[in-house]
């Protein structure tokens, strides 16, 4: 491993700091921002509460562990479906109790350790409900890339189609031709280009930007107060059970983190501060109406580039995210971005996510000649993808993700043949 230019505890020189900072807010952005837009929720409270959630969450891991927390692409169908059962304060209630998931498991892995969450949550589970978030998405991206909203329907624009293809060819080249930063900015970068070749083509209403402030408070959604405290066993249910994917996420990325810091996040200062900070992240994102956090791979792309793992440096985007998110033009820029630029960086993204559900289960040998494993998949894929639903009344219903998820656990618990050790996710 290379050794550190910065580590964890060092501060860098002031010129510095300001770059390395910016350069962690923008690999994230793109993504950040993209999520809010997909969902109806606020950009500008996405930005914020992703730089208030990352302190949080430095704060809880006692500035030991450098991560930055964006918007969580796996809540999005479960944020859609929550919405239209009850209205954007249903899924923001659904976070909140995401975020007591998180709490509870966090105290139950300081009491007895986390071994016992990894073989609930293996990768034959995991790994197909992964695709599932991506696969069950398809349909919205094209649908966004390709069509227009022509007197309340859908209808195809090969001219708006044309920016979703400029979005995603740039995104496509940033990956493969690009090196260094520029390929882990690949969101940002298309998304600009994007939006560069729609405003060429006049897709574009700029009347918004021109008509906002330079400074602008942040559109905040509160409990009681803009929506009704109201929990029905559906939100629960669309909501909670996409927990078993995010943790098993945060705990990818905090074992990946480690090897690039060459430190054991897992044990110092533990999984459960880490996973506690994150889902305190999402209960302060929620509360305000912003979607869940999760710790993001874009930045952890930047320090295993960079090799500058400063705690100094998360922080200085964290505040930067923050101070972005004021600014009203900037934010009436965003919201100006035509649906086909979303929907051409969109059909990357979600074909990554599906892609890196299949890179699980090759990375972990998952062996389909067994059939128990072909089993597990094999609803899950189905089940999730074909949007099955168990309802027993109005307010009690299960479906898609969620129900997949459950039944892949389920399933995996009770199926004979149950491997041990590494296979059932045993990382040590």
């Amino acid at each position: 491993m290379a050794k550190a230019v910065l580590d964890i505890n060092d501060r860098p020189s002031n010129g510095k700091w300001l770059t390395l900072s910016l350069q962690h807010m923008f690999a994230m952005f793109g993504s950040t921002i993209l999520v809010p837009q997909l969902v109806g929720l606020s950009p500008a409270i996405a930005l914020l509460t992703s730089g208030i959630a990352t302190i949080v969450f430095i704060l809880v891991t006692q500035f030991k562990v450098p991560a930055y927390l964006g918007s969580s692409f796996a809540f999005i169908i479960p944020i859609q479906v929550a919405t239209q059962a009850g209205g954007i304060g249903s899924a923001l209630i659904g976070s909140l109790f995401v975020s007591l998931v998180y709490a509870i498991v966090s105290l139950v892995i300081w009491k007895t350790g986390y071994k016992w969450i990894m073989k609930i949550l293996p990768p034959v589970v995991v790994g197909p409900v992964i695709m599932v978030i991506g696969l069950a998405l398809a349909p919205t991206a094209v649908q966004m890339a390709s069509t227009i909203d022509v007197d309340g329907t859908n209808t195809y624009s090969f001219l708006h189609f044309s920016a979703a293809l400029v979005t995603l060819a740039t995104a496509v080249v940033c990956i493969i031709f690009f090196r260094g930063i520029i390929s882990l900015m690949p969101v940002l970068i298309g998304i600009v280009a994007g939006y560069i070749y729609s405003a060429a083509i006049g897709i574009i209403d700029f009347t918004p930007v021109r008509e906002a402030g330079w400074f602008q408070v942040p559109e905040f959604l509160l409990p009681g107060i803009d929506y009704s405290f109201h929990i029905t066993p559906t939100i629960l249910l669309v909501m909670v059970p996409i927990s078993i994917v995010t943790i098993s996420e945060h705990i990818g990325h905090q074992l990946v983190l480690g090897r690039i810091v060459d430190r054991n996040f897992i044990k110092e200062p533990g999984l459960h501060r880490s996973l506690l900070g994150d889902g305190i992240g999402t209960l302060i994102s929620g509360l305000v109406g912003g979607p869940p956090k999760t710790t993001y791979g874009e930045n952890i792309g930047v320090l295993a580039l960079t090799r500058v793992f400063s705690i100094h440096v998360i922080f200085g985007a964290a505040v930067f995210a923050i101070v972005f998110s004021f600014l009203g033009k900037l934010m009436a820029l965003i919201a100006t971005i035509p649906q086909a630029v979303l929907g051409g960086i969109s059909i990357l993204l979600f074909g990554i996510i599906a892609s890196s559900g299949l890179r699980m289960l090759v990375e972990h040998g998952i062996d389909f000649d067994n059939q128990r494993n072909l089993v597990i998949a094999s609803v899950i894929l189905v089940t999730g993808i074909g949007g099955a639903a168990i309802q027993i009344s109005e307010t009690f219903k299960i479906e898609g993700m969620a129900l997949a998820a459950i039944l892949g656990v389920l399933l995996n618990q009770i199926l004979p043949g149950k491997p041990e050790g590494k296979e059932a996710g045993d990382t040590e």
